[in-house]
């Protein structure tokens, strides 16, 4: 058989697995050759070595069975973070072979049979893996190792799982591009007045309509009679060489000016996720935005006094933002119009309460989330973020930590003093909620005449428009102000 993304059903395991890719966010696709290597001789069993290709978990990968195999492709790369297993290594079922770099998280990939690990095909860093391309070689017996030392991995190798039809159209547009060439005889028919010269032919609105783009006429081909050259050829040519202008600007702003001292940082994958999504934010949903100062003297004394029980208890420290969180839950349950997502057809509302934790790291943005966050008490809630944000920073949050949110918390007030700032909504949530910091304001007092000090933090609520209305999103902040500013609310 050809080489393909395929996955033998030759235990019970793999039998019982339709559709394995659902359970493990990346997985090793083992598959046999006839061909394989030109190391083995012919009396040699080539049952006794696996090819081990990359096929990563994602939502628009296809799962596929036929007759006796399955098999799982995707349209996405991949990249290899490091090998924890080297040449030669001795590797068990269910061992860790290597980190993978997908596009939003690093995962690992286990072994699915024992044996030894013969030959590393891509090593450390190596980058867009494509799916079902041969990564490593692994042999039943050790003495079977030495037999691929010098084993390269074919063109035939690497193929991906599935042949889209895509590769024969080519041809086809080849025999289109010729014909479109023939009409170009009629433009010597104009050989009947010897006398022109190097005369131009031209509609008089063709000559006013270059002359006003200051187009030189010599430099068009007319497509009208007798090769005339018309209006339409002017926009033609008008429109090539906005082509034109636009490309050379985007080749100017790539080129760095002379003199300048710079560095390329490379793009990492969760960077290229972000900058797509926050894109794609920006251009289809209507944002609006909506802010409130509230007070938060009794949220900081309620959060002194739960800190001291959790000191005496052992437990860890509760931070504002952790309160924050789950006046925030709490809200969305009040007002769950906030807690839904636009569709073309309809709105989603969640009966799940999943707030999305913004959390800032060396490799870009990410994103973990909260689950329940309205049924969970804050000690678990601090337990979670601070666990979460953890594997955050060590790039090694799987796609149930992260996937699944309903709402999005952004906290630049704590870490970094911002006072106040608008967020973008994380697709397709309908809301996100900025907070800032704290500072200390003097207000009037009970008694006419007296002043005293109080501390204000200031929240922005980004609403997509198509989901909450001005009035829907104003009353979730009066839900949430209410419980920031009486935080004994949050635990009835």
């Amino acid at each position: 058989m050809t080489y393909a993304s395929h996955i033998f059903r030759h235990s019970n395991k793999l039998r019982n697995a339709a559709c394995i890719r659902r359970q493990d966010h990346a997985v090793l696709v083992r598959w046999f050759a006839n061909n394989a290597s030109p190391s083995m001789g012919i009396g040699d069993d080539f049952s006794k070595f696996r090819q081990y290709g990359y096929v990563p978990r994602e939502i628009d990968g296809v799962c596929k069975s036929s007759g006796k195999d399955s098999f799982c492709h995707t349209n996405r790369a991949g990249n290899i973070a490091r090998w924890l297993k080297k040449e030669g290594d001795k590797v068990s079922t269910g061992e860790v072979l290597c980190e993978v770099e997908t596009d939003k998280a690093t995962v690992e990939m286990e072994c699915m049979e024992e044996g030894y690990l013969a030959k590393i095909i891509h090593g450390d860093g190596a980058k867009e893996i494509k799916v079902g391309e041969v990564i490593a070689i692994t042999v039943e017996d050790e003495e079977d190792a030495v037999k691929f030392k010098d084993y390269k991995a074919s063109t035939s190798d690497s193929a991906a799982a599935s042949t889209g039809p895509s590769v024969t159209p080519p041809p086809k547009e080849e025999v289109v591009d010729k014909p479109a060439s023939s009409p170009e005889p009629k433009v010597s028919k104009p050989s009947a007045t010897p006398d022109t010269g190097n005369r131009v032919f031209a509609s008089p609105l063709a000559r006013k309509y270059a002359e006003d783009h200051n187009i030189p006429l010599s430099n068009i081909k007319g497509t009208g009679p007798d090769g005339r050259i018309v209006k339409a050829d002017i926009d033609d040519y008008l429109a090539s060489r906005g082509k034109e202008v636009s490309t050379a600007a985007s080749k100017v702003e790539s080129a760095p000016a002379a003199g300048l001292d710079y560095a390329d940082i490379p793009l990492s994958q969760i960077r290229k996720v972000t900058a797509s999504r926050l894109l794609l934010s920006k251009q289809t949903i209507p944002h609006y935005y909506l802010t409130v100062d509230t007070c938060v003297d009794k949220l900081t004394d309620m959060r002194t006094h739960l800190n001291s029980l959790q000191e005496a208890s052992g437990g860890k420290k509760l931070s504002l933002n952790d309160l924050v969180i789950k006046a925030a839950a709490l809200a969305l349950r009040k007002v769950p119009q906030c807690n839904s997502s636009w569709t073309n057809d309809y709105i989603r509302q969640y009966h799940n309460v999943n707030i999305n934790v913004a959390v800032q790291t060396d490799n870009g943005l990410f994103v973990p989330v909260i689950r329940d966050a309205d049924k969970k008490g804050l000690s678990k809630i601090s337990e979670d973020v601070k666990l979460l944000a953890q594997k955050a920073r060590e790039n090694s949050l799987k796609p149930e930590d992260y996937e699944g949110g309903t709402f999005t918390v952004s906290n630049l007030g704590g870490p970094f003093g911002i006072k106040q700032f608008c967020a973008i909504i994380n697709p397709p949530q309908a809301g996100i909620l900025a907070v800032g910091s704290a500072e200390k304001r003097i207000i009037p007092a009970s008694e006419p005449g007296q002043f005293k000090s109080a501390s204000y933090m200031s929240v922005t609520l980004s609403c997509d428009h198509r989901v909450v209305d001005g009035a829907i999103g104003a009353e979730w902040l009066k839900a949430f102000k209410g419980y920031i500013e009486n935080p004994e609310t949050m635990l009835l």
